[in-house]
């Protein structure tokens, strides 16, 4: 069973180790499960799951694999079922004394035969089945001093199965769209600390080096701080049918801008021509041609946008979607330019890679730049071309 499900995970993409696995094996076998499914759901996710984006992954796994196994407290949910609420037995003291008292053992015995043999529907007042309102060693509302009590209007916690079926973790998953806090974790990948900064923290290395040469007279020696030595671009698309995408693309520039220092932004709308835009509004223009006089190409790009428009404004002259806006070269000829100058540029697109084979301008801009979706796995991958590596 746990070898199957061992395999189901590294099949849903969870990357599992063979380690793990066993550290698995070795807490089922120390009792660390208590031979409860709940426990042993959260004992596995601890154990096997590295990254919170695979939360979602393990509960549908979970889920799948374990979801016709009843724990003990779903057996007693069932015994419930069958318990009719009544008001509780009252006996006098006298009448108490006359019930037969049984061993903790006995009545364990006699709970698991009844159980077995599905004798708790709808009894109510009686002395031997699970019922209700009786004298029987198992039951609720009634009485036996070495009774086991079932129920009695009290819920019982919620099962592994029900929690995994919640799916509580799919906001963490690595195919869903991003907020502020997950394009922070996923753009920090982008960052590469140098020592370019000025000569401000203790080199405890050097200091110790030179204080033990010069026999224990103490010597401070200072480093460069560590700075972030990215510079990035980011080319938003505003407007049309990028409307219903503005939260989002909001929320990626919100949490580049806490990231990178150096982080020059600007807007355009469909395709990129000879002007971009200092504004969402459109208002301030930016000459396309100083992105090469101003930024050399050490720049990472990133490009946000879905890329669909109508064939005439990717590659025909003035064909912009823009009345009264004329571009005397192609948007084709503008995009391939960025590419030229700027060896690591990638495009973020927010519609979802199933559709963009769909769309002919989106196969074309696809063949010019690296196009990534716009989930966490999507930024990673993003993220590994920006810094020279090949995406997973």
């Amino acid at each position: 069973m746990f070898v199957e499900f061992f395999m189901k995970l590294r099949k849903a993409g969870i990357p599992v180790s063979l380690h793990e696995f066993l550290a698995l094996h070795e807490a089922l076998a120390k009792g660390l499960a208590q031979c409860s499914l709940d426990k042993f759901y959260y004992l596995a996710r601890c154990l096997l799951v590295k990254r919170e984006s695979h939360y979602d992954k393990f509960d549908r796994v979970f889920l799948e694999h374990f979801k016709g196994i009843k724990a003990p407290e779903e057996l007693v949910e069932e015994v419930l079922k069958g318990l009719e609420k009544v008001k509780e037995l009252e006996l006098s003291e006298e009448e108490k004394k006359l019930i037969e008292r049984w061993s903790l053992e006995d009545v364990r015995r006699s709970f698991e035969e009844k159980l077995k043999a599905g004798d708790f529907h709808g009894h109510v007042g009686g002395n031997r089945q699970i019922g209700t309102g009786g004298t029987s060693v198992h039951g609720a509302f009634g009485y036996n001093p070495a009774g086991i009590r079932i129920g009695q209007g009290y819920s019982r916690h919620r099962s592994a199965i029900q929690v995994a079926e919640e799916r509580r973790f799919r906001n963490y998953s690595d195919d869903v769209t991003l907020d502020v806090r997950q394009f922070q974790v996923a753009l920090s990948k982008l960052r590469v600390l140098l020592p370019i900064g000025d000569f401000t923290e203790v080199d405890i290395d050097g200091t110790i080096e030179k204080t033990c040469k010069n026999a224990g007279e103490l010597e401070i020696v200072w480093k460069r701080s560590r700075e972030n030595a990215i510079k990035l671009i980011l080319l938003m698309d505003v407007g049309g049918s990028m409307d219903p995408y503005a939260g989002l693309v909001s929320r990626l520039f919100t949490a580049a801008k806490s990231q990178f220092r150096d982080l020059k932004y600007f807007y355009f709308h469909n395709c990129i021509y000879q002007d971009l835009w200092l504004d969402a509004e459109r208002r301030e223009v930016f000459e396309t041609e100083n992105l090469f006089r101003m930024f050399d190409s050490t720049y990472r790009v990133i490009i946000v946008g879905d890329a669909a428009m109508a064939p005439s404004e990717l590659l025909e002259v003035n064909g912009a979607i823009d009345y009264w806006y004329y571009n005397d070269t192609p948007g084709i000829v503008w995009l391939r330019k960025i590419k030229e100058h700027f060896k690591h540029a990638v495009w973020l697109n927010p519609m979802p890679r199933r559709v963009w084979d769909y769309n002919y301008t989106v196969r074309i801009i696809k063949e010019i730049f690296p196009m990534f979706e716009l989930t966490l796995s999507g930024i990673d991958d993003a993220v590994k071309v920006l810094l020279g590596r090949d995406a997973a």
